[in-house]
């Protein structure tokens, strides 16, 4: 083995060699176990929450694999229509200066396609970097033939059910894509904005009890005013009881719209009175149901101002009675010059009573960043009322199971709330809504326009086009645990595989992925698509904020696995920010936080970070600390292993082979290793069976670095470097050295899958678990359990003995300033009665580990001479100090130490005194002041307690 572990130089090489092996795919063999993975965007990269969430799927199913069950981890990606769609037609315009329209539909997605092919691997290169053993041969994209043929279907079936319709509804608009978006594509901004109180005159002479003869309501959006249909009042409010049912005229337009009773009109809140306008805001939407108000558009699809408004039902049906007449004034502004127009106007008239300054928040599109508009326009619905029920009852009953089980609660809370769902998008790039219709508008659903033709008795010259929208992306990935086993064929696959095992997803999906997916796959399987869903949390910095790239705190996981210059990683934090001061700023926080930019740290301490931060459910402040400290254990494991190889290897191990080899005698240190070894096989077991990758992670590190590196490596070095130690005892440690080697390798396989396949070809010969011959992988070699009579509690407690006077010697030397190499005389007494047969036993090791010149029992304590003193349980350990040290120089050594001690103490509390420091300090340097006096208090008293032992010797 190299000298130094260098992961770069092993990663690769190991992917290529799993993949090209077929390592991956199901073996055919065991109980199946599957995952499916969620499909990233093909427009992606790899983030934090990608790194963590395939980091988990993949410890399961490398888990799951070694043992025994036949595992498919099934990989694909989505289309990702609108990122795809801008994406693409950012490039056609850059590259040819023309847009989609420009092209054409069909040349348009030929161009997209075009990309794909070239361009849209780049995240599935990414997750083989992670090291994830998905199944690439069955790798499948939303947009493929296979599962356009089930998106179909179930378009179909829904339709022919009435569990799809087509329908005027309010949606969130985006004015800049011109189309539908969800609610997980719609960002919330905090933002200071302005609360206008208008006056809506009363009309019919009418007067309010106070003898007004107006309204007052107030909006952040007046441009809305030009299509309110009524005002509401409370119908608990006194003030108003007698104006409902009367009407007031609206402003600027001149219509006449009723005053209305609704619990909406909150009476604490301003006037008490709220106008309702049902086609251009949610809430309003709903009171305007509730009171049959009709719905008046006054928007364009750029959120522009009509010439004239759309009236309708909320049915969405014509309602031509209602006059479309709307102030010219305004036709064709966009709806923020109009917002300024109407201000003005409704000031001039004397109708605006005051401008309020508020907090509020704006709902931004996440892709185009414009502001998200409500707006009434044609789209398709899923009725989902009667999808629901099983989906909730599959929770209930527990055919699905959240882990962390408080999970189910935010899903039923959605799920018995439920609203239709919108799935139909304005957009080019998607699967196209299988629906076709004739001139006078009859809509004609089918998996294609000959079914259509034949299934309705169409004649062949009847033309026909079909519709020109596309199915929202969640809408085919709810179909993903099934659609990519092959349904709506009776696939093996489909058969062996369905329902997948666990979900691994983040809380923010559960309504629009996790709760559709359970929905649709019921209906079109009888099957739930999984059987545990496993929520994570959010991968944040390491002060908790959320990582984006206006704050410019992103970590690429790539960089921490490659590393990256400081100046590069400048660029990719500030490059596409065009403010110069926010660059700046986060310039200045990256240098820093990472001066030299950002070492390589390799595959497997990532991985193994994630992994010691994945508590059930909470979000995680990713620690560059950790990072740095889990590259180092795998620093330690290389070596350990480096040091097992150079005294096994061309050795006699006892058992390359069972049968093999000669009479192995095993030490104390033996058996307790080997005692230990099952313990944590039983903790990393129990843990990742519970979900706990960060107990699982922790047993391991502790019982590889703080067991087998830090104690049983040094207790074999007494044994394997005595001449005088027998050859069976030598044969003992050196198989205990490569048997418990193995078994932590193959502990470790799932969570550091690339370091634990390099060592293990060289340790699993010789420890007979290979033949040699490069055919084996540690991916297909059985996972570790305990054995049956291999824990040793007396084992245990012999060494923990051993352990305590060791570390108790380390204790004197370094409290009394004895230099680490100086041979020691050390006494032990008092203690039980099996010490002194624990201290014949151990003569072996304890002399080497604790650099002794003699260790002996003395059975009378009232002969010790002067010394220092720890005890182990009841048992004392001396070290005598006659010769050891100058007592009278190292006295006023320490002397000094105190007295410089109290400087320090005297100056801060002298600074803490001063009310003036305490009164105008930030309290953060007020209490780094407090914590630095804590540190010299707590250092003066060690000193002291020195002096005094010293002193009483």
């Amino acid at each position: 083995m190299d000298k130094t572990y260098q992961p770069e130089q092993i990663e690769t090489r190991w992917y290529e060699r799993w993949e090209a092996d077929g390592r991956f795919a199901p073996s055919g063999e065991g109980e199946p176990y599957s995952i499916m993975i969620p499909p990233p965007n093909v427009t992606g990269s790899l983030h934090m929450g990608h790194a963590f969430q395939d980091t988990i799927m993949d410890t399961l199913i490398r888990w799951r694999r070694m043992q025994g069950n036949n595992t498919l981890w099934q990989v694909g990606t989505d289309h990702a229509g609108i990122a795809t769609q801008m994406l693409v037609e950012r490039k056609v315009a850059a590259e040819e200066g023309k847009t989609r329209h420009d092209l054409g539909r069909d040349a348009f997605i030929d161009k997209v396609w075009e990309w794909k092919h070239e361009s849209g691997g780049h995240i599935t290169r990414q997750l083989r970097r992670m090291g994830a053993s998905v199944d690439w041969s069955r790798e499948r994209f939303t947009m493929d033939d296979g599962f356009y043929k089930a998106v179909q279907e179930v378009f179909v079936r829904l339709y022919e059910e009435d569990l799809i319709y087509r329908g005027k509804r309010l949606v969130n608009w985006d004015p800049t894509l011109h189309t539908a978006i969800s609610d997980l594509e719609v960002e919330n901004r905090d933002q200071q904005g302005s609360f206008w109180h208008f006056r809506y005159p009363l009309a019919d002479g009418v007067t309010t009890d106070a003898g007004l003869d107006y309204l007052v309501v107030a909006t952040t959006r007046p441009e809305t005013l030009l299509g309110d249909t009524g005002v509401a009042v409370n119908p608990e409010d006194p003030r108003y009881a007698s104006l409902v049912g009367k009407y007031v005229e609206l402003p600027l337009v001149g219509r006449r719209i009723p005053i209305v009773a609704d619990e909406h009109a909150d009476m604490e809140k301003g006037s008490g009175c709220v106008k309702i306008t049902p086609a251009h805001d949610f809430n309003d939407y709903e009171v305007g149901r509730r009171q049959h108000l009709p719905l008046i558009n006054v928007f364009t699809q750029d959120a522009a101002i009509l010439a004239q408004a759309e009236a309708f039902d909320i049915q969405g049906r014509p309602l031509p009675e209602i006059g479309p007449i709307l102030p010219q004034a305004y036709a064709g502004l966009d709806r923020f010059e109009a917002r300024k127009q109407i201000v003005a106007d409704m000031e001039a008239a004397g109708l605006l009573e005051q401008v309020e300054a508020v907090n509020n928040t704006l709902p931004y599109g996440d892709r185009s960043g414009d502001v998200i508009e409500p707006l009434l326009t044609d789209q398709w619905f899923v009725a989902v009322e009667s999808l629901a029920k099983p989906a909730i009852e599959a929770v209930e009953n527990g055919d699905i199971q959240f882990v962390p089980k408080n999970y189910e609660n935010m899903y039923f809370s959605w799920m018995r709330d439920l609203q239709d769902w919108c799935i139909s998008r304005q957009l080019w790039w998607g699967h196209r809504i299988p629906a076709w219709y004739d001139s006078t508008g009859n809509v004609y659903v089918a998996r294609t326009e000959a079914e259509a033709r034949e299934k309705h008795g169409l004649p062949a010259d009847l033309a026909l086009t079909q519709d020109e929208d596309v199915l929202d992306t969640w809408f085919s990935s709810g179909l993903w645990t099934f659609g990519t086993l092959g349904w709506p064929e009776k696939t093996p696959e489909l058969e062996t595989f369905h329902p997948s095992n666990v979900l691994v997803t983040g809380f923010d999906i559960i309504f629009f992925w996790v709760a559709r997916m359970i929905m649709l796959t019921l209906k079109f399987t009888g099957e739930v698509p999984f059987k545990q869903v496993y929520v994570h949390g959010l991968v944040r910095d390491g002060q908790g904020q959320k990582m984006s790239k206006s704050k410019g705190n992103v970590l690429d996981p790539i960089d921490l696995i490659d590393g990256i210059q400081l100046d590069e990683l400048l660029e990719k934090r500030t490059g596409s920010l065009m403010q110069p001061q926010k660059a700046k700023a986060i310039a200045k926080a990256t240098r820093d936080e990472f001066p030299e930019g950002i070492e390589p740290h390799g595959t497997d301490a990532l991985r193994f970070t994630f992994l010691s931060q994945a508590t059930t459910g909470r979000d995680i402040k990713f620690d560059m600390g950790r990072l740095d400290g889990y590259r180092n254990f795998c620093n330690k494991l290389w070596n350990a292993s480096r040091y097992v190889l150079m005294n096994a290897e061309g050795e006699d191990c006892g058992a390359s082979f069972e049968g093999q080899g000669g009479d192995v005698e095993l030490s104390l240190a033996d058996r307790w290793i080997v005692s230990r070894l099952q313990q944590t096989e039983t903790q990393v077991t129990r843990a990742m069976e519970e979900f706990r990758f960060d107990h699982a992670s922790q047993a391991l590190y502790e019982f590889v670095w703080n067991e087998y590196c830090d104690w049983y490596l040094e207790l074999s070095k007494p044994v394997l470097w005595d001449d005088n130690a027998s050859p069976a005892a030598k044969r003992g440690t050196r198989r205990t050295l490569v048997r418990v080697l193995e078994a932590i390798l193959r502990l470790a396989h799932p969570m550091m899958p690339y370091i634990s396949e390099e060592i293990w070809q060289r340790v699993a010969l010789l420890a007979g678990k290979a033949t040699g011959d490069g055919s084996e992988s540690i991916m297909n070699q059985p996972w570790p359990l305990p054995e049956e009579g291999k824990i040793d509690e007396a084992a245990t407690r012999d060494i923990e003995w051993l352990k305590g006077v060791i570390v108790a010697v380390r204790n004197i030397r370094a409290e009394m300033n004895i230099a680490p190499g100086k041979p020691l005389e050390v006494l032990l007494t008092k203690g039980g009665p099996d010490d002194p047969a624990r201290l014949e036993a151990n003569r072996r090791f304890l002399p080497k580990l604790a650099k002794l010149a003699s260790v002996d029992w003395l059975y009378d304590p009232q002969q010790a001479p002067l010394s220092a003193t720890q005890l182990v349980g009841e048992m004392e350990v001396l070290v005598p100090m006659a010769d050891l040290i100058d007592k009278d120089a190292e006295l006023a050594r320490l002397a000094r130490e105190i007295e410089k001690q109290d400087k320090l103490i005297g100056g801060i509390e002298k600074k803490l005194g001063n009310e003036s420091f305490i009164a105008k300090a930030p309290d953060a340097v007020v209490e780094k002041e407090r914590t630095k006096l804590a540190d010299f208090q707590a250092a003066r008293r060690l000193l002291v307690e020195q002096h005094d032992k010293i002193a009483a010797l």
